[in-house]
């Protein structure tokens, strides 16, 4: 059974730093590119930042300098590290996985961690 799990989502005061963890099992996690999206109430679906199997990262302009995202393929385990959060970057926060293999598209989500910056 595949599984995406996300944690470290919490609430924190505008400045402040925290780390998202999200970890694949039943999935050669290794080969998948993963990708973390946040949805804010009453706005759309954002990406935030991604990395490939072979490490390369990108980030989403408003989270650029201050969110860093890495992987750990020995503990099956994508971070975001989350630094000087705004109050704007409240939003529920999910990581996905996906890659394309011999024309076949596959993709897991998780479920999900809160992220609230306020103060």
């Amino acid at each position: 059974q595949v599984q995406l799990v996300e944690s470290g989502g919490g609430s924190v005061q505008p400045g402040g730093s925290l780390r998202l963890s999200c970890e694949g099992s039943g999935m050669m996690f290794d080969t998948f590119g993963i990708y973390w999206y946040r949805q804010a109430p009453g706005k759309e679906r954002e990406l935030v930042a991604s990395i490939t199997s072979g490490g390369s990262t990108k980030y989403a302009d408003s989270v650029k300098g201050r969110f860093t995202i890495s992987r750990d393929n020995d503990r099956r385990t994508v971070f975001l590290q989350m630094d000087r959060l705004k109050p704007e970057d409240t939003a529920v926060y999910t990581c996905n996985a996906a890659r394309t293999r011999w024309g076949k598209e596959t993709q897991y989500w998780g479920q999900g961690t809160q992220v609230t910056v306020s103060s």
